[in-house]
């Protein structure tokens, strides 16, 4: 077995975790080999060898990782005591891309290494759940940083009176922004993590916290393709901004959770029908107040649904997603389990016939007056839904 294989700290590494006894072929000083693309800091000047951009952008990577290229793959993996093959695992699954030997890595790449392996050798995880972490942190901050770049920093950095260019501009901006930020990452992360964690503990069984029953709907908007060949890109784009923002606004404002967005569509959760019901009928009416707005349509689904890497999958959301696409304009219809669930909590009778024989028994003083339903529910066409069999959709509006 070899010293990578086994984990093991390499005979004659040094203190600093820097390899130098055994290296990689065409590295056989542990180090760089000429020509490999590796940036030297001379120590003095501050240049790199580069110039222009490709300077500017080193050292902000510096600045943004808080230290300086140091290891290759290979010497990061041994310095963790972790086999080159799982280093790269967890490599690929932050997605990053293979970058051969080239000293790329920082010591904080070595310590999160370490951590990811001491999570597996404790027990605490998988070998498997850790490279699951590692992808789904990974997705999740890659769209955060592309969004912080393209929408945030880009508005930030245009050309300033002093006649700084956008890329001077670049890095005391990041200078100040970066704590700031780094910060309120963590504690939005730490809320979500403590919101997440309640709803879970909630469950009723040990199965359920894994495949929960939760309502799950859709939200698209009617004619999309039609319009991205009508506005131009910059109007596209602050269509779908603007649609996206206000959905999310919506969903969580009512208690739901905003599972992801696609362009032209939407796909959220909750907990509780009625709060799902709140939210669909909520989007509509917003939307329909907004001229710059096509016209909307919302699918919903109650039952069981498997949740994995914050995503949510099963029969529940495929059926979703099928009655949002038979869905007419402006209109929010859901499957005979979500209906049967308004019913269970009385957010919506059970059958209109006995509501209007309840509310006009209470009229003559002959009984005693219904629930305060808030939503109304009426049967549509029954119709064969591909991989579904035939469904029976129900159409949501308000009550009275």
């Amino acid at each position: 077995m070899t010293a990578d294989e086994s984990g093991a700290t390499p005979r004659g590494a040094d203190a600093e975790g820097e390899a130098v006894g055994e290296a990689p072929a065409g590295d056989p000083a542990g180090g760089p080999e000429a020509g490999d693309g590796v940036v030297e800091d001379n120590g003095e000047t501050g240049e790199t060898g580069e110039t222009g951009e490709n300077n500017i952008a080193v050292k902000l990577e510096q600045l943004i990782l808080g230290a300086e290229r140091r290891y290759t793959p290979f010497q990061a993996a041994r310095s963790a005591g972790v086999s080159m093959d799982l280093a790269a695992r967890f490599w690929r699954a932050m997605g990053f891309a293979d970058i051969g030997q080239v000293k790329a890595l920082t010591e904080a790449d070595v310590l999160a290494l370490r951590r990811l392996a001491g999570l597996v050798e404790a027990g605490l995880l998988s070998e498997a759940m850790a490279v699951q972490v590692a992808r789904s942190t990974g997705q999740t901050t890659a769209r955060l940083a592309d969004w912080q770049i393209d929408s945030f920093l880009e508005g930030l950095t245009e050309p300033q009176d002093s006649g700084l260019t956008r890329t001077e501009i670049t890095y005391p901006l990041v200078e100040l922004l970066l704590p700031e930020l780094e910060e309120f990452l963590v504690y939005v992360w730490r809320r979500q993590l403590a919101a997440a964690t309640g709803r879970v503990v909630q469950a009723q069984d040990d199965a359920e916290m894994v495949d929960r029953r939760l309502a799950v709907g859709f939200a698209d908007l009617v004619g999309f393709t039609r319009l991205t060949r009508r506005l131009e890109e910059e109007e596209l784009g602050e269509l779908v901004e603007a649609f996206e923002t206000t959905a999310a606004d919506l969903v969580a404002a009512h208690g739901g959770r905003l599972i992801k967005t696609l362009g032209d569509e939407v796909l959220f959760a909750a907990d509780d029908a009625g709060i799902a019901a709140e939210i669909g009928l909520r989007l509509i009416e917003t939307m329909g107040h907004d001229e710059t707005m096509p016209e909307l349509r919302v699918g919903i689904a109650f039952g069981t649904v498997t949740t994995r890497m914050g995503d949510v999958f099963g029969t529940t959301v495929n059926l979703a997603s099928r009655l949002t696409s038979i869905a007419p304009k402006d209109t929010v219809l859901v499957d005979q389990a979500f209906a049967e669930e308004l019913g269970r909590t009385g957010d919506a009778p059970v059958s209109e016939a006995d509501a209007a024989a309840a509310e006009k028994a209470a009229q003559e003083g002959t009984g005693s007056p219904p629930p305060p339903y808030r939503f109304a529910l009426q049967p549509m066409w029954q119709r064969p839904v591909r991989g579904l069999g035939v469904v029976e959709p129900w159409m949501l509006t308000r009550r009275g």
